[in-house]
């Protein structure tokens, strides 16, 4: 293979970033036009072809051009970045994609510079403005190496989408619906949802921990990561889950549910930024209380919460206060419940002397005549039960006779009536004893005609599959190069089915209803 003679291809011209892309894919066309002219008919290695490709872009992209793409993937390895770059359309449609690299020899002052201006280190799944210059290797393909990175166009990015989740909320009437929920009367039972062995969820703890030695307050932890591209997912499950495992054990809904994390980098809070999880904390049934441990940035939890504190101190201190002033007010009903009582009963113990000494006047007058009356009550009843004793002693005479002489009469009948069943019972007996005998024997001969062993003498053979557990009686269960045993009266074959015909007149017979 001669090699081709690249030195009188025609120098493609270098095209200004001021071109627009009608102009620079004219310019294109006809560079590749040229290319096409020179080397239609020179056979290439791949090596010298692909050269050919990295001349071209570096001479017609050697510019280097502010580019806006979503971060996809991030790796490093030895000090250099390895970006995954992606365009998306309105639906979500990745429309353009392609490989970066921010070598290590930039990497730290430009890393640098973005997480001083953004306070967040730069991760997946956020849409940047990167400065870069094209790049073509014969083995490793197409890529952009990053030269810059502007962090100001990321916090727009990141402030749009706040406020379109903002936006959002309030349209779906989502923004202020768990403000409206009452704070519950008596808070016994808290729902918290924290980052595992965070200093926050320590602080918090110590509090809680005195609260619930004194029988107060009952706290229920659930662990979730707050930080990361997963943590708004773990932290909906945390959530989910808390709610139904406390349901299915108390069978009602808890007082309040906490949301924790103590202080940390102020980038880690745009994790929180999360549609699905503040919907999901809006929603809830029950009031939440977040404290994401921040004094100067609020999250979206902030603005869908029922109440909203700085750090997780400040909620544990709030519970405390509303449990303090539920004492303080509950004493003070007892208080003056007490006082109403003893009021009460002052003037009941007045109103009873009162009524006693009335009532004793009267009582002695009442008694006096009671007495006259019950001594002639007395007489009366003594006679009225002499007369009803001999009148019941009549009676129960006249009912024994009755009783016994009807007695005898049902044995008489019982006895008739039992040896006349018996007899019809052993008659009925006897003929379903012949009938089974006959039953039995007919079923005998049958059995005995259709034996596999009698069939098998008549000439029929049987098919079984390979393992013969199953009989096969049917095409449906054949199938070519399927392998069957043969059943005979002296023997079996192996054999394998070539073709499996179907008679459709069977198979409609056979469909047909019994």
């Amino acid at each position: 293979m001669r090699k081709p003679n690249l030195s009188s291809i025609k120098q493609a011209k270098v095209i200004t970033p001021a071109k627009d892309l009608a102009t620079l894919e004219a310019e294109l066309a006809e560079q590749a036009n040229n290319l096409e002219v020179n080397l239609e008919d020179t056979v290439l290695r791949l090596s010298d072809y692909l050269s050919a490709v990295d001349m071209v872009i570096k001479q017609t992209f050697n510019h280097r051009v502010w580019v806006k793409a979503e971060i996809r993937n991030l790796s490093s390895k030895g000090g250099h970045y390895y970006f995954e770059l992606a365009e998306k359309d309105d639906d979500g449609k990745v429309i353009a994609s392609c490989r970066g690299n921010l070598w290590r020899f930039k990497a730290a002052r430009v890393l640098a510079k973005f997480e001083r201006a953004t306070g967040m280190p730069l991760d997946r799944d956020l849409t940047v403005l990167l400065k870069v210059s094209a790049g073509f290797h014969a083995q490793y393909g197409f890529s952009l190496t990053i030269e810059d990175i502007d962090p100001s166009y990321t916090l727009g990015d990141l402030a749009r989408q706040y406020a379109e989740m903002v936006d959002r909320l309030t349209g779906e009437g989502l923004l202020h619906l768990n403000q409206q929920l009452p704070i519950p009367f008596d808070i016994e039972h808290v729902l918290v949802i924290a980052p595992e062995k965070a200093a926050g969820l320590g602080d918090f703890q110590a509090d809680a921990d005195r609260l619930a030695s004194t029988g107060a307050c009952h706290f229920h932890y659930h662990n979730a990561t707050f930080q990361g591209n997963h943590a708004p997912a773990e932290i909906r499950q945390a959530i989910v889950s808390a709610q139904q495992q406390f349901y299915d054990t108390y069978q009602r809904l808890p007082d309040l549910l906490v949301i924790i994390r103590g202080g940390g980098a102020v980038g880690d809070l745009a994790y929180l930024n999360d549609y699905e999880l503040a919907a999901l904390v809006a929603e809830q049934p029950v009031p939440v209380w977040v404290g994401i441990g921040h004094e100067r940035d609020k999250v979206i939890l902030d603005e869908v919460a029922h109440t909203s504190f700085d750090t997780p101190s400040k909620v544990i201190a709030a519970i405390g206060s509303h449990l303090a002033q539920l004492v303080s007010q509950t004493l003070q009903y007892q208080a003056q419940i007490k006082q109403a009582a003893q009021r009460q009963l002052n003037t009941a113990e007045q109103q009873t002397a009162r009524q006693l000494s009335q009532i004793q006047s009267q009582t002695i007058g009442q008694l006096t005549a009671l007495r006259k009356d019950s001594d002639y009550a007395w007489r009366n009843i003594q006679q009225s039960a002499q007369r009803q004793v001999k009148q019941a002693i009549r009676l129960t005479s006249e009912l024994r006779v009755q009783t016994q002489t009807s007695a005898e009469q049902q044995l008489v009948t019982a006895a008739t009536y039992s040896q006349n069943h018996q007899k019809s019972v052993m008659q009925n007996a006897q003929q379903q004893v012949i009938q089974a005998q006959r039953d039995s024997e007919h079923l005998r001969d049958i059995v005995l005609l259709h034996r596999p062993s009698r069939v098998l003498k008549q000439g029929y053979t049987m098919l079984t599959d390979t393992k013969e557990k199953k009989i096969l009686t049917s095409s449906t269960q054949l199938s070519p190069e399927q392998t069957v045993h043969i059943v005979l009266k002296d023997g079996k074959a192996k054999a394998q089915i070539i073709d499996v015909s179907t008679d459709q007149k069977a198979t409609e017979t056979s469909d047909i209803p019994t």
